[in-house]
């Protein structure tokens, strides 16, 4: 009974426990399943159970599967002749339909054997239970993870209310909360789920916050953690998960933390897309945690009048556009388009499909970064000023029509986009960052390609990258090729009125 145990215990599990019991009958062994009114199939079997027994079996196993047996026997090929088997068949299991212990033997069976066989089924019965048990965790952990995704993906809509409705009268905390902080943390791909599981609590949340596997960046982990600092400090934790994730960081040195501004629940987007950049600048960071520090978005300071009607006039042929081709293309402004497509479930082809259709409407090429910048630009204005950020109606009252919607230039013109401009470039105002703002120029020159633009600019490629890595910490920016930073810095390019200008960081058209 000791080697059973022992066998049971091992990590072959159930396996182990029919080699045991094959080895101490001197036979073949075999776990049989069916519905108990149909074929039986083998589950598993130690490697000579015989072909001869499978198909000699099916009938007789059927009634023990079905419950009208507790156990049975029988031989195949004629007792005692060349090619004989002799079976003897136990139920495993209270309830029906039953898997069926299978004793497969080139002899006779002794009395004495039988009591063992039973044994055998109690501790397999146990197995397949906790098998079964695991199954069921298992699943329920992945229906958390699928509802915690789908509530994060309705706030990253910007619809509180409908993640509310989703989660069937019993929301997480942090949907009864007004504002929360983005903590998004890079870890390694395969420790997000034990560390979700590890302050997940019974409701499948995490207490009032809310850990979701990213379904995009493999690495990242997003929290969405309900306001816990008055001050709207992110050094204070505020919530005990933020105090975690700033440990698991410090315990860490692979462990990066961004973190976002305070925002509404409805402006979740705009937290992620804060945490992001923040999570940038992490890596350069001794403590490998940053806050946000970003300045206001160029949408919000353009005048609106005249921004909402270029944008309006921009957007208007996506009137005639399906809105999950519209939709795709949103998405794939700020994230590769791989990642929207496991975000969506859909094949690289289909998401590639539906941002072709956006870009025919539009006469744009997304894969160029200039022409990304300027509709992510339409769409950020466009939702200042509707519910759906793809709106193209213009507000009333708010000027001529689309003939006369200004153009692009004209608003990087303004005093606001300026000061913007200003702005963004005093980080690297100094000479000590002359390299560093040529190597962007180039950067963007080559379509934020890096191995060109290190050609072009007779760099190496590692030089390249050093200086994006440093643009990332001064400016508070994310400046991956598919990152919403990147837009920025296509437009601060845009409004400086030459490269001796941008490289001042003092004066900007």
């Amino acid at each position: 009974m000791e080697g059973l145990l022992r066998a049971a215990g091992g990590p072959a599990g159930v396996g182990g426990v029919l080699g045991w019991l094959g080895t101490r009958l001197d036979a073949q062994v075999a776990v049989v399943s069916g519905r108990g009114d149909g074929p039986v199939e083998v589950e598993e079997a130690t490697a000579g159970f015989p072909s001869a027994a499978r198909d000699g079996l099916q009938e007789l196993a059927a009634r023990v599967v079905g419950g009208r047996l507790a156990s049975a026997a029988t031989t195949t090929g004629g007792a005692g002749g060349a090619g004989s088997w002799w079976l003897r068949l136990e139920r495993i299991g209270s309830r029906p339909p039953h898997r069926v212990l299978v004793v497969a033997a080139e002899r006779a069976p002794d009395r004495a054997e039988s009591p063992i066989a039973s044994q055998v089924c109690g501790v397999l019965d146990l197995l397949f239970r906790a098998r079964e048990t695991d199954a069921a965790r298992r699943g329920y952990q992945r229906k958390a993870r699928q509802l915690r995704l789908a509530l994060f993906q309705a706030l990253m809509a910007g619809d509180p209310v409908l993640a509310r409705r989703m989660s069937a009268g019993d929301p997480a905390g942090v949907l009864e909360t007004e504002r929360a902080r983005v903590h998004l943390l890079r870890c390694a791909p395969g420790d997000r789920d034990r560390l979700a599981q590890t302050y997940q609590d019974p409701s499948g949340f995490h207490g009032r916050a809310l850990m979701v596997r990213c379904p995009v960046y493999d690495e990242h982990l997003i929290c969405l953690i309900p306001e816990g600092d008055p001050a709207g400090d992110p050094g204070d934790p505020g919530e005990p998960l933020a105090g975690a994730l700033r440990d698991l960081v410090g315990a860490n040195r692979t462990y990066t933390l961004g973190i976002s501004a305070v925002q509404p629940l409805a402006a979740t987007a705009e937290a992620y897309e804060q945490a992001r950049h923040a999570l940038a600048v992490a890596r350069t960071t001794p403590n490998r945690i940053a806050g946000y520090e970003g300045r206001e978005p160029l949408a919000r300071l353009l005048p609106p009048a005249p921004a909402g009607r270029w944008a309006a006039g921009l957007l208007r042929p996506l009137d005639g556009v399906p809105r999950l081709a519209v939709d795709i293309t949103g998405l794939a402004l700020g994230m590769p388009r791989a990642g929207v497509a496991r975000f969506l479930n859909l094949s690289r082809t289909t998401v590639g499909a539906h941002v072709r259709e956006v870009e025919s409407a539009l006469g744009m090429d997304l894969h160029a970064v200039r022409d990304r910048a300027a509709l992510h630009l339409a769409v950020s204005l466009a939702a200042r000023r509707a519910e759906s950020p793809w709106a193209t109606d213009p507000q009333p009252g708010a000027g001529p029509g689309p003939g006369d919607a200004p153009r692009l230039t004209d608003l990087l013109e303004t005093d606001a986009a300026r000061r913007w401009a200003r702005a963004f470039w005093t980080p690297l105002a100094g000479e000590e960052h002359h390299r560093v703002r040529g190597t962007l120029r180039g950067w963007i020159d080559a379509n934020a390609d890096a191995r060109r633009a290190a050609q072009e600019l007779g760099l190496s490629r590692t030089t390249v990258t050093a200086h994006l890595r440093t643009a990332e910490r001064l400016l508070h920016r994310d400046l991956s090729a598919s990152g919403p930073g990147i837009h920025d810095l296509v437009h601060a390019l845009r409004i400086s009125v030459s490269r001796q200008e941008a490289d001042s960081g003092h004066r900007a058209q």
